[in-house]
């Protein structure tokens, strides 16, 4: 569940939202002739936004205010008021040599990158060990064994990314410098240490003002204690051969959080916790934010890359969901560990707009696809149960979705204008976990999206444009 709800202030959803009545409980399997119910919501007018976004289907772009360019070339960062531009060239090197350039390039154009960064990896690492006292050698027993799992390109790429950052040193140490073990953590934090909340919607081309599919990611991520994430937003283009991929992310970061390849294959993850939990397992695992970009290197797709990624499912180390989506098809890969499978506490299934639902959640619109950070196809895993941050976010975007009818890009931004963010008495799909909001326009490529700048997300996001997944 989205962290914030775990505030004192998450006690007061009982009174603000009482009428959505828990009927009964589900068992962790997900199997159970009765839910919670998705009717009876009241409307809390206090939470809403009232005024109009004035949103078109246009965004603006932003003016380079500053390039930096690696000596071999390899490397590229534009900054722009509200994001660093990454272009990685990997037909001009090796990936170790990527890694490197990349490394040194992005001290030249954020000096102060590691003093913004190593307090909020450390702030991760505490999040893992919950209040206990660190264990430094199982963190990094933990970090190099799935570090190895990797596959060799990308792991190359890492490694050369923590030498040239770490530049010699060694250990985990908080002393505002990046060492070597940190600057490897650092790439595998939503595989060894785990992300927040996060929600997806998709809709197809049936109920859109063109005729061609529109896609939305919100990210929802720990922003830092002083909001260190939203100072290094960027949207980074790798390329290899005819192939490119665009990863919206952090700066620095080589893994994919919401990320789209030159076919149209939009990919964005979210967390799924397991009911009761479950001990993490590492040993034999893979980290699934690597497996998403070589699907997307690989694939042309969303069919293809959804398949491969959800019949890879129990090899990952935590359950999670993937938005896969491209102009075609849209599909929720519902991944479970395998340790979920064999206690039979979940299914990998593979969720389109067609799949029946779980009992009790209701879906009331075709060709719309709605993802949060619980499971939904029937027999799968229940994580609505009991969890009014779940619930309430479903049947928001349900009613979001009716409301708009027939969707334009516009619309699509305005599902993220519809509540007060900086508050905490009522679960919202757009709230202060926000990091980024991805929208893809599949009639014209456009990748727009809105930055979270400060303490928390505006309550009316600005979307800019960031580039057109066409385009190389």
């Amino acid at each position: 569940m989205n962290k914030l709800m775990k505030k004192e202030t998450f006690n007061k959803l009982i009174s603000v939202i009482c009428t959505l009545g828990v009927l009964t409980c589900i068992s962790g399997c997900g199997t159970a002739s009765e839910t919670v119910t998705s009717t009876g919501m009241v409307k809390v007018g206090s939470m809403n936004v009232e005024t109009d976004p004035g949103y078109t289907d246009i965004s603006p772009r932003e003016t380079v205010m500053e390039s930096f360019i690696s000596d071999d070339g390899l490397c590229r960062i534009d900054k722009y008021k509200s994001y660093y531009d990454v272009t990685l060239d990997y037909d001009k090197g090796t990936p170790s040599e990527v890694g490197e350039a990349y490394a040194r390039t992005l001290l030249k154009a954020v000096p102060d990158y590691e003093e913004i960064f190593e307090p909020y990896l450390y702030e991760n690492i505490r999040g893992l060990f919950n209040g206990r006292e660190i264990n430094y050698d199982a963190l990094e027993k933990r970090i190099m064994t799935l570090e190895a799992s990797i596959r060799e390109e990308y792991r190359n790429e890492i490694e050369g990314f923590a030498y040239a950052m770490a530049a010699g040193a060694e250990g985990y140490c908080e002393d505002g410098k990046l060492s070597y073990i940190e600057a490897i953590t650092m790439q595998m934090i939503p595989d060894a240490l785990r992300p927040t909340a996060c929600s997806a919607l998709t809709v197809g081309g049936s109920i859109t003002e063109t005729g061609e599919r529109i896609s939305l990611r919100n990210l929802e991520w720990y922003l830092g204690s002083s909001e260190q994430m939203t100072q290094i937003h960027s949207v980074a283009h790798l390329i290899k051969g005819d192939k490119t991929i665009t990863s919206i992310g952090v700066l620095g970061l080589l893994d994919m959080i919401t990320a789209i390849n030159d076919n149209g294959v939009f990919i964005g993850i979210l967390d799924v916790g397991t009911v009761n939990e479950m001990p993490f397992v590492y040993e034999g695992k893979k980290c699934y934010t690597y497996e998403i970009r070589y699907a997307l290197e690989t694939f042309d797709n969303a069919r293809d890359a959804a398949e491969f990624l959800n019949k890879e499912s129990g090899a990952f180390t935590w359950c999670h969901n993937l938005l896969v989506t491209d102009e075609t098809d849209a599909f929720c890969c519902e991944n479970p560990t395998s340790e979920a499978v064999e206690a039979g506490r979940a299914i990998a299934v593979i969720r389109t707009c067609d799949s029946e639902l779980m009992e009790g959640i209701t879906w009331d619109t075709p060709d719309a696809l709605c993802i949060v950070n619980t499971y939904a196809t029937a027999g799968n895993q229940d994580g609505f149960t009991g969890q009014l941050g779940e619930i309430n976010r479903f049947v928001k975007y349900n009613n979001y979705v009716k409301e708009a009818g027939i969707f334009s890009v516009a619309d699509m931004k305005g599902i993220m204008a519809h509540e007060i963010v900086d508050q905490y008495e009522v679960p919202n799909v757009h709230n202060s976990g926000t990091v980024h909001t991805v929208i893809v326009d599949y009639a014209t490529g456009d990748i727009h999206v809105a930055f979270t700048a400060g303490r928390c997300a505006d309550d009316i996001p600005e979307y800019i444009l960031v580039g057109n997944y066409g385009e190389t």
